[in-house]
């Protein structure tokens, strides 16, 4: 007896049925292949006051090299933001920002830090270490401040220490090759212990620093009034951060704060540097440049929005920012 054709529905879904199954097979395979790393926190770093903005005890994931690439490490400073008032960092001690207590202990390696030579072929066989980011001043600060009841910790500048401590004796010490990163406020980091880090590891290991999305410019915004400016004074002031700021830069200006600021920065970092940054960073365009308060009639919004929308004298704007 001869077998009737399908309908052309039928094959249809079936194509897509097993298209769908490939898709979510791939996709099961590729979670089971992720890297998760998973946290080492550092209790005993609370008697140096190398503590949260909470009073938490700093952390950080490190996964170990292996090969060719067991005597070099890549350092990541995680970012996510600042705050410069007792309001925004006390809301900000609350939340995985602030605090280990409420971070996820495992985290997927990926990027700089991921294991996939594919996806990773300069780095992938090094250490690997993800630095935890709690204390709202780019690892720069150094005070602290009761709040009521509570206690607000600034001490970013200790948890780099306190961090680096813990890793030298696990083998950083003896480091060939170190890259030191960071993205966004973490990419900031980066301008603040660059030097720092050759300091500490010597003539014998070969140290440089990528900073990614965090060159964080001192500029007007549309109206000519400057809104990161203040925001960064005040976060200086109020974290204690100026005594940890590059000597050489706050030699040079009166203003201390501007010394939080990569292009005053670099002018002084003896170590090689790379610099990645997008011309329309999210960040400087939204915040900075364009912020909410310079924007009340919404004419900015489609062009926040997607770029391929600006106008063509919000295009202009855009390129002499």
């Amino acid at each position: 007896m001869a077998r009737l054709p399908w309908p052309w529905w039928l094959a249809v879904f079936s194509t897509v049925a097993v298209i769908v199954v490939a898709a979510a097979t791939t996709a099961a395979t590729a979670a089971e292949e992720r890297l998760v790393v998973s946290m080492t926190l550092l209790p005993d770093a609370a008697s140096t006051g190398a503590v949260c903005l909470d009073g938490s005890p700093p952390a950080y994931h490190l996964q170990r090299g292996s090969g060719d690439g067991a005597g070099s490490w890549v350092l990541q400073f995680e970012g996510g933001g600042w705050c410069n008032d007792v309001p925004s960092c006390a809301e900000r001690a609350g939340t995985r920002r602030g605090s280990t207590r409420f971070m996820n202990k495992l985290e997927v390696f990926s990027g700089v830090l991921s294991n996939d030579p594919a996806m990773n072929p300069d780095f992938y066989s090094w250490n690997r270490v993800k630095l935890r980011y709690c204390d709202g001043g780019s690892f720069a600060g150094d005070s602290e401040l009761r709040n009521g009841s509570s206690v607000l910790y600034f001490r970013g500048q200790r948890i780099w220490d306190a961090i680096i401590s813990d890793l030298l004796p696990k083998g950083l010490a003896k480091a060939e090759k170190v890259l030191l990163s960071g993205c966004s406020a973490g990419g900031l980091a980066t301008f603040f212990h660059c030097d720092d880090l050759k300091g500490r590891l010597g003539d014998a290991a070969t140290v440089k620093c990528l900073s990614d999305a965090g060159f964080f410019l001192d500029v007007d915004d549309i109206t000519g009034n400057n809104t990161v400016r203040p925001f960064f004074r005040s976060l200086v002031d109020l974290q204690g951060a100026e005594k940890n700021l590059n000597r050489d830069c706050l030699n040079s200006t009166d203003y201390p704060y501007q010394c939080f600021f990569p292009q005053y920065i670099l002018l002084y970092i003896r170590s090689p540097y790379f610099i990645l940054n997008s011309a329309y960073d999210v960040y400087q365009f939204h915040h900075n440049f364009v912020p909410p308060s310079c924007d009340p009639r919404g004419q900015w919004s489609r062009c926040k929005s997607d770029p391929g929308a600006c106008s063509t004298s919000q295009v202009i704007t855009l390129q002499e920012f």
